[in-house]
């Protein structure tokens, strides 16, 4: 059975160039983040407020956080302070709250707008069309502290190569279409956070930017 630092140096060999591996540490303890950091990885998700705040000051200030989890309003003020990028944003109600919390900190936080691609109802995100939408409305100059650096999606939990490729390339053209049209302002809108331990392959082939892997790395969940 591989180790930690094992399994992050294969992945840095097979994932492609320009496609940034971010390790899912969601309840692992900090002896595997501190291997996995120790092999070269920089990038971690979180996907729970309380144990991000727990974690980031026991470990290297260099790490670059990303919140992946669904985040209330109320928790922005907890990880405002030092978060890297906030994934799962599902609202511009949310978007504002990122902006004035990263303002009261001095700092500007990159942010992914979430959209909800998969067959089950009980992931988060905006749909395609309520994004196209809102991001008719936007103007960057209502979040002066926020960083819009792209889109984040989540496959249906399945083992159809055809709808987890689907769905990826739905993420794809959204991107582009809003890269060319509604954000095409926005030099910070460059990422596509998609795939996953089972379907990162996938989600590269179809223009994934960002990669959230857990398993592959620290071994199978608690």
């Amino acid at each position: 059975m591989a180790t930690i630092s094992e399994n992050v140096i294969t992945l840095r060999r097979e994932i492609p160039q320009g496609v940034q591996l971010i390790a899912v540490s969601k309840t692992k303890p900090i002896a595997m983040l501190e291997e996995a950091y120790h092999a070269g990885q920089r990038a971690f998700g979180e996907n729970y407020v309380q144990e991000l705040i727990e974690k980031q000051p026991q470990l290297p200030p260099d790490i670059e956080w990303h919140f992946i989890g669904h985040l209330q309003s109320n928790k922005v003020k907890y990880i405002a302070p030092f978060v890297y990028c906030i994934h799962g944003v599902d609202s511009f109600k949310l978007l504002k709250e990122i902006s004035k919390q990263a303002s009261k900190n001095g700092r500007t936080i990159r942010c992914l707008l979430q959209v909800h691609i998969a067959q089950e109802e009980t992931k988060f995100g905006f749909s395609p069309d309520e994004l196209r939408s809102a991001a008719s409305l936007f103007h960057p100059s209502d979040y002066p502290h926020v960083e819009l650096a792209g889109l984040m999606g989540m496959a249906s939990f399945s083992d159809d190569e055809t709808v987890i490729r689907s769905e990826f390339c739905t993420l794809k053209k959204l991107f582009d279409e809003l890269k060319q049209g509604a954000f095409t302002s926005l030099p910070s809108f460059i990422n596509i956070s998609m795939g996953m331990s089972s379907d990162w392959k996938i989600a590269v082939q179809e223009g994934s930017t960002m990669i959230r892997l857990g398993s592959s790395i620290f071994g199978s969940r608690n």
